[in-house]
């Protein structure tokens, strides 16, 4: 990512109401809004043009829900899905300069469900678009134009398309938790609390007072075959984020937790003293 100055608008004044942003010398433009104002977000100039949109909500379990969608008219096509009950928040980028053409959001649309399903933080309500094939130049242009758009979806308010370890730490940063001989995990604070990485180990079985938050947490990793049951332990098949390193933890040692003293450093020091 290269430093960028992101010029933020708010047309009612509510920082959680409608919001436009813009990145200095980039032709695209977002716009983004709760569904509770999804008329007045109807209205606006920026969406009766060619662009792609990401519907953004949760499912029953409270986990993050998305659609991601493409249209040559997003504002029609928002207007269809009034009749999708789960999402509560809309992201759309379109362009300036009305050079997006039906090829690039069509691959724009392919991109960001590849991207979303490689990440993993959000079930996707639909799962495949359209692949467009486009001349090498237009590739090139719309690599630029995902690099800007990814840059600001964090800023309007989802970290869906982020993924917790995209920079890898420094084998000085990394962090061990260990319960016994054979559970042992590896991992790192993040943006968002703490990620524990792939091929971490966790505890097969909980202890009886584990909270209960717990064991809802280990219970949802092993139905989403994160974490999987080999030679009496628990293996994580990909990196995971908690909220917190303490939750981290206790999903390793299946146990309550105190992350800031069970998370070590290779020479010992504990999350705690580190961060003093």
């Amino acid at each position: 990512m290269q430093a960028a100055t992101i010029k933020l608008f708010l047309p009612t004044g509510e920082a959680a109401g409608i919001r436009t942003a813009e990145i200095m010398n980039w032709t695209g433009k977002a716009i983004a809004g709760p569904r509770s104002e999804i008329d007045t977000l109807l209205q606006r100039d920026e969406l009766d043009r060619p662009g792609v949109y990401i519907l953004l909500g949760s499912d029953d379990s409270g986990d993050p829900l998305i659609y991601i969608g493409e249209a040559e008219c997003v504002q029609g096509r928002l207007k269809q899905h009034k009749n999708k009950e789960f999402w509560v928040q809309v992201i759309a980028f379109t362009s300036k300069d009305e050079n997006l053409t039906k090829g690039h959001i069509k691959y724009l649309e392919g991109e960001l469900i590849t991207k979303a399903i490689a990440v993993g933080k959000a079930t996707l309500d639909n799962n495949q678009g359209g692949k467009a094939v486009l001349p090498e130049s237009d590739v090139a242009d719309m690599e630029v134009f995902l690099s800007k758009l990814y840059q600001l979806l964090p800023v309007l308010g989802t970290d869906v398309f982020t993924s917790a370890t995209e920079k890898k730490p420094k084998a000085a940063h990394l962090l061990t938790c260990k319960k016994g001989k054979n559970i042992v995990a590896t991992g790192q604070r993040s943006s968002n609390g703490f990620v524990v990485f792939k091929g971490s180990f966790s505890a097969e079985t909980e202890t009886r007072a584990v909270p209960e938050v717990v064991t809802k947490n280990r219970a949802k990793l092993i139905a989403k075959q994160i974490l999987v049951l080999a030679d009496g332990v628990y293996e994580f098949t990909k990196d995971y984020e908690f909220s917190s390193p303490s939750l981290a933890a206790a999903v390793v040692r299946g146990s309550s937790a105190n992350g800031l003293i069970e998370w070590k450093n290779k020479d010992g020091q504990t999350l705690k003293s580190i961060e003093v």
